[in-house]
């Protein structure tokens, strides 16, 4: 009979007690006969698990419920307080920062400015100050804290937290969690920001449940997050969704990236502020300024006070984001649109020719079942959306887990 080594022996009772971990997080209050049910264990290994779980504070047991014939069963769920985390959106001016509990539910979340230099050596030590004023203000313990979660634009390595490239800070290979691990001893996580709010819709919001589904954020850029089979998908380096960076004119306007004609320099905030500029300088009559104080919240009001130019730019931006969303149904053939981003602001006069333009331009039939949600993102949901990152490490199997994460107070 093969021995069964005892690294072996660990590693199943490691991704057993995930499996209950999660069953607890999915289905509860739920009880143990139920969990030995679902996970196809039996039910003096849930029971010895489960008083593990309790004795590390991540269960607790909530009261009972209904009889199927003997005992009422005791119910269990997972405690949110057991453990927390911080999420941090980087952004060109400011880092959004937040503290959550296991539920993702945000108990403080603080703005900080990001003014000046943008070189790394300089901004590093801006989110590390972040950080800590956000974990001062929020009276959290730091020996209760389990990780940091960071999203930023751009092509991120979530398993080196290496950024590769973004194209706003102009960054290329830029170790950013190395350093701050090494001022908090705690793991942290870079990704992508969009892929961060697409986690969060995931575990939280209109994703949850939804096997195929993606994220399209638009703003200052244009991203996106897929999910596909019930599983997140970043490509081969982390680079997938960046939707904003397809060529969709030749010889077009600049982009940030370099390259011209891409999606988000026809169709993102920025493009919208320049078609105005430009429009004013033909000489169009508009109540909207060209100076640098014009905004896209400048522009949106105009739109709904009845500004024409305001109104055809929203227009034709919003069409063009639009056909860049059909080409992404037509590749990826998802059940549901999370349309979001800060640009959603812009509100009706973009957001229904961007309806209009996918249901025009989606392949036969791919559209016809295909559910759009528009949820403006604020910043709030970003960080928490980065926090999102640092939970799906915890309650990750053993067997996938890239690196190993200890919760407070859990036993093996």
């Amino acid at each position: 009979m093969a021995r069964v080594h005892r690294g072996n022996r660990d590693l199943m009772r490691e991704m057993n007690r995930s499996l209950v971990l999660n069953l607890i997080k999915s289905q509860g209050p739920v009880s143990r006969t139920t969990i030995a049910d679902l996970s196809e264990l039996s039910l003096a290994t849930v029971s010895s698990i489960v008083a593990d779980l309790i004795e590390s504070g991540l269960v607790e047991e909530v009261g009972v419920g209904e009889s199927t014939g003997g005992r009422k069963p005791v119910l269990l769920v997972l405690n949110p307080r057991a453990g927390f985390v911080v999420g941090l959106k980087l952004m060109e001016h400011a880092i959004t920062s937040a503290v959550t509990d296991l539920d993702a539910t945000v108990l403080h979340h603080r703005i900080t400015p990001l003014r000046g230099r943008h070189e790394p050596t300089a901004v590093i030590p801006i989110i590390i100050r972040a950080i800590e004023q956000t974990l001062q203000n929020s009276q959290v313990e730091r020996t209760r804290v389990l990780g940091i979660g960071i999203g930023m634009p751009g092509v991120v390595n979530g398993e080196t937290g290496v950024c590769r490239y973004s194209p706003f800070f102009q960054w290329r290979d830029v170790n950013i969690a190395e350093p701050i691990e090494a001022h908090f001893g705690l793991p942290v996580y870079l990704d992508n920001d969009v892929n961060t709010l697409t986690i969060a819709e995931q575990w939280f919001g209109y994703g949850h449940g939804v096997d195929h589904f993606v994220v399209v954020t638009v703003g200052r850029g244009i991203g996106a997050g897929i999910v596909v089979n019930g599983q997140f998908y970043r490509g081969a380096i982390g680079g997938a969704g960046e939707l904003g960076h397809i060529a969709v004119t030749e010889d077009g306007p600049l982009c940030a990236c370099g390259k011209r004609g891409c999606l988000e320099a026809v169709a993102a905030d920025p493009a919208v502020l320049r078609l105005v500029r430009e429009a004013i300088a033909a000489g169009r009559r508009t109540t909207l300024p060209a100076g640098p104080e014009l905004d896209i919240e400048m522009v949106s009001r105009a739109a709904a006070a009845g500004d024409d130019l305001a109104r055809e730019v929203l227009a034709q931006t919003g069409r063009a984001f639009g056909r860049g969303i059909a080409s992404l149904i037509n590749i990826l053939n998802p059940h549901l649109v999370i349309v979001g981003g800060e640009g959603v602001r812009a509100g009706p006069w973009r957001l229904e020719p961007m309806t209009q333009a996918i249901r025009e331009h989606a392949f036969n039939g791919l559209a016809d079942e295909l559910q759009i949600v528009i949820e403006p993102a604020g910043d709030e949901t970003w960080a928490r959306g980065a926090a999102a990152v640092v939970l799906g490490e915890i309650f990750k199997s053993p067997i996938h887990r890239t690196e190993s994460l200890s919760l407070v107070g859990a036993k093996t």
